[in-house]
């Protein structure tokens, strides 16, 4: 499977391409990585992201590249790796395309893919306790914050996204 193309005012998600490559090897050798695990060496962000765009045909979802006028301007999607104790929303935008609401509007638009799609009740957040933006995302979206939800890493702070309300 490869991923549907999803469509907001702004916005096309679609399937991750090679050419999507070098942007996020860019944003994993900056500093605004660091809520990702980076700064990140180039080998191993290939093999992250490899195996990020992988989950689609493996599992049906996965990562949407995020396009704005022709331009990737980061990804937005379904992540699931072995050690995630459930599929995570998750998010990141270039450098250049902070601020400008659109991680909120393409999260929006894969949230509401996974209710139609999948048939999901609930998606969750995982997020490292100082990633201040990153919370106040999830909690903008219409997530609340569960203590007794396990994350990655001891910590992490999850916040659970009610699905059922959101537009099919």
């Amino acid at each position: 499977m490869i991923a549907p193309t999803l469509h907001t005012e702004r916005l096309t998600l679609r399937m991750p391409r090679l050419a999507d490559f070098e942007p996020r090897v860019a944003f994993y050798a900056s500093d605004r990585s660091v809520w990702e695990g980076g700064p990140k060496a180039r080998a191993s962000v290939w093999r992250e992201w490899a195996s990020d765009v992988g989950q689609w045909p493996l599992m049906g979802y996965g990562p949407f590249a995020v396009d704005m006028g022709g331009d990737y301007v980061g990804e937005v999607g379904i992540y699931h790796a072995a050690d995630f104790p459930a599929p995570e929303l998750g998010w990141f935008v270039t450098p250049a395309a902070e601020g400008r609401g659109i991680a909120l509007e393409a999260a929006r638009a894969v949230m509401g893919w996974v209710r139609r799609a999948l048939g999901w009740d609930e998606i969750i957040n995982i997020i490292d306790p100082a990633n201040v933006r990153s919370i106040a995302l999830g909690l903008r979206l219409g997530g609340r914050i569960d203590p007794a939800r396990a994350g990655i890493d001891p910590g992490d702070v999850v916040i659970v996204h009610d699905l059922r309300g959101v537009a099919a």
